[in-house]
């Protein structure tokens, strides 16, 4: 991680700004796999406390969370947990992709992220943000900024007074290989500001 900062220490003024404020963040870590996609998936649009209060509510009717089960619940029940229709159909097309053999996530670390994004972007339900926390919390992708998050693009607003996402995207190049770095230390800075305490 220091050589990270150390590089983006070099490349923008904000990331010491940040961290002589607030210090320095914790990297998040997710466990790889179906479980992790499926509160992907419920945190989409909403904030991560609700997806996680959702997600627990369906893993305590449900101790065996697989795919095998999952596309199996009904959609009322998955009303009933607080899940939206249109996401209990994106959660039951990963499990049948899964079922279907359509997608291997156990291979899914074997591969570039470009090669990952252009496996998941198939299955209905899964975007470009959902991706971007895959590979930056699981498989560790060192060099992602989600401009899909609207966390990040606030704060690159009020940081560097950039309000056109094209522009944000060529300005932030200059952040590679650490981009991810450069994530999470907007975040960090979102999140303090705010004196907002999030446990991935």
């Amino acid at each position: 991680m220091q050589q990270a900062i150390d590089h983006l220490f070099q490349k923008s003024p904000i990331f010491k700004q940040i961290i002589d404020t607030y210090g320095f963040p914790t990297i998040p870590v997710r466990p790889q796999g179906f479980e992790t996609l499926v509160l992907l998936i419920l945190e989409q649009q909403v904030s991560i406390d609700s997806a996680k209060a959702t997600f627990l509510k369906i893993k305590a009717n449900h101790a065996t969370f697989n795919p095998e089960l999952l596309i199996q619940v009904s959609d009322e029940d998955y009303r009933t947990f607080g899940v939206s229709r249109q996401k209990t159909t994106y959660i039951k097309a990963l499990a049948a992709a899964i079922l279907n053999k359509e997608i291997d996530l156990e291979s899914l670390p074997h591969k570039s992220a470009q090669e990952v994004r252009e496996e998941l972007i198939k299955i209905k339900g899964i975007g470009n943000w959902t991706i971007d926390i895959y590979l930056m919390f699981c498989l560790e992708e060192p060099d992602l900024l989600p401009l899909g998050d609207i966390a990040v693009v606030n704060t690159i607003e009020e940081l560097l007074d950039i309000h056109d996402k094209a522009i944000m995207e060529t300005h932030t190049i200059n952040w590679s290989p650490y981009r991810s770095y450069a994530t999470f230390l907007l975040w960090h800075y979102y999140l303090k500001k705010r004196k907002r305490i999030i446990v991935y």
